[in-house]
């Protein structure tokens, strides 16, 4: 088989790229722009992500795996979730797929203002948001300064809502104050939200089974704290992300939430220089190395930024906000140092 051949089926394949999905990675389901799966081979979960539309990011039907750093396209999902070893036989396969009429997938219906959105989505994220207030002079505010993070500028995506529920695996509905972070995508509009349920008095997260929980369209997506030119830095957790922000204030960053996430999130067309805030386990030095090989194959420079503790937030309680400014100022690129360190107190 020539390769423009090859080359031509795969584009063939990217315009249908949602009815292949549905095919050949039936395990999966859509979110937004994307389809997500467990892997190439259609095993259920959600860590690899399926193009569906042509962005600035690339072409409909190139995927990527979040947790291998596998990529490729729509005929390696042929190949792969059928188990085909030759390249004729997928060929085959495609051209048998493509022959077939594939309508476009019905839309949704229209939902009235007043119904309830679907729980967990991002229509019940976005309301969730709307719904909460901003943090000054609430609970909120009282857990982060509880956790060493005084430095709250910039934080406009955290909210607080004082009754948030809260569904235990057994027993009634319960009602806890929550912290409420807004996840956005590139854009800045809201995809989903991240709720810390808290303590009545603010002083530690909330004696809940689940203290944390997310909702909505996340992959790719982060909460972020300032707009990102060309350096920035993404960690997992949003009190470690804080925590080396108050370090480098000047600096824009990201919490993509979870390690798995943290491999996944989207860069921005300006970035330049990455900077990894890791944690300091096996899901955060997976993070890295993924991330790491993204990165690079983006022509973006990627740094490390490792705590000396589990994460920057034990750091910051344990030695305090000057110690662990030296600590990452001997990791910042010279350039940065006195770019970001300048703006510190």
């Amino acid at each position: 088989m020539a390769r423009v051949d090859a080359s031509e089926l795969a584009h063939r394949l990217s315009r249908q790229a949602e009815a292949v999905c549905r095919e050949y990675l039936d395990a999966g389901r859509r979110q937004g722009h994307y389809w997500q799966v467990g892997d190439v081979r259609n095993t259920p979960g959600r860590s690899m992500f399926v193009r569906l539309k042509d962005t600035a990011k690339g072409p409909a039907g190139k995927w990527t795996d979040a947790a291998t750093s596998e990529h490729g396209d729509l005929l390696d999902v042929i190949r792969e979730s059928l188990g085909l070893i030759d390249f004729s036989d997928v060929a085959e396969e495609a051209r048998r797929f493509l022959s077939l009429p594939h309508p476009e997938p019905e839309p949704p219906p229209k939902r009235h203002a007043n119904m309830p959105a679907p729980s967990g989505s991002a229509e019940a994220a976005r309301r969730l948001v709307v719904l909460s207030q901003p943090i000054g002079g609430t609970l909120v505010e009282a857990y982060l300064r509880n956790r060493g993070i005084t430095a709250l500028h910039g934080t406009g995506n955290l909210h607080f809502h004082p009754r948030c529920y809260y569904r235990p695996d057994h027993g009634p509905t319960e009602q806890w104050p929550a912290m409420i972070a807004a996840v956005t995508d590139l854009s800045g509009k809201t995809t989903g939200a991240h709720r810390t349920w808290l303590a009545p008095d603010g002083s530690d997260k909330a004696p809940i089974d689940i203290q944390r929980k997310a909702m909505g369209d996340l992959l790719g997506n982060a909460v972020r704290f300032g707009i990102a030119g060309d350096v920035m830095a993404a960690g997992e957790g949003i009190e470690t992300i804080l925590s080396a922000r108050q370090a480098i204030p000047g600096m824009a960053m990201a919490a993509a939430l979870s390690a798995a996430h943290l491999t996944a999130i989207l860069f921005p067309d300006t970035l330049r220089r990455l900077y990894i805030v890791r944690d300091n386990d096996p899901a955060g030095d997976g993070a890295r190395d993924n991330l790491i090989e993204r990165a690079n194959a983006a022509g973006i420079e990627a740094v490390v930024l490792s705590p000396r503790l589990g994460d920057f937030n034990e750091d910051l309680r344990h030695f305090g906000t000057d110690a662990l400014r030296a600590m990452l100022r001997v990791q910042l690129a010279p350039q940065d140092v006195a770019r970001f360190l300048s703006l510190a107190a």
